[in-house]
């Protein structure tokens, strides 16, 4: 192996609304703050290097034009897809419209923010520190 992906930054208006929000979906917590007000976002007892990778919520005021070309993926650990889609309409994810048909196993919603974001069908089992990554990507 190569690489490894340690950490995925997002461009924020509010970095400090999406930490809390992005930690409230992934169960992280803040690892940091850097002196541009960028906020750092990860698993608890673990952080950088993880196996799961880190947020960094990076102020930004460039307005965001289109779709976005990247974007997460999550799938429910402790609950069914249509609880998980409930506890994330309360935290303040909202419906996203990107010419999905209607017909698919997965909800594409966005963050306060509209960056856009998919609930996945499956459920995972949540990562423990030092626990293995299982590989390949699938959205059922």
């Amino acid at each position: 192996m190569a690489c490894r992906i340690s950490e995925l930054v997002i461009d924020a208006a509010d970095p400090d609304r999406l930490a809390v929000f992005w930690s409230e979906v992934l169960g992280y917590v803040e690892l940091g703050r850097e002196d541009d007000g960028s906020i750092e976002i990860g698993p608890p007892d673990a952080g950088f290097g993880s196996p799961q990778p880190t947020l960094v919520l990076s102020p930004s005021s460039a307005p965001r034009t289109g779709k976005l070309r990247l974007h997460i993926d999550v799938n429910p650990t402790d609950r069914d897809q249509d609880a998980e889609l409930e506890r994330l309409f309360a935290l303040g994810a909202r419906h996203a419209d990107v010419g999905q048909t209607g017909t698919e196993n997965w909800h594409v919603l966005a963050d306060p923010e509209g960056n856009e974001f998919c609930l996945l069908h499956r459920r995972l089992q949540p990562l423990t520190t030092g626990q293995s990554v299982p590989t390949g990507h699938t959205s059922t």
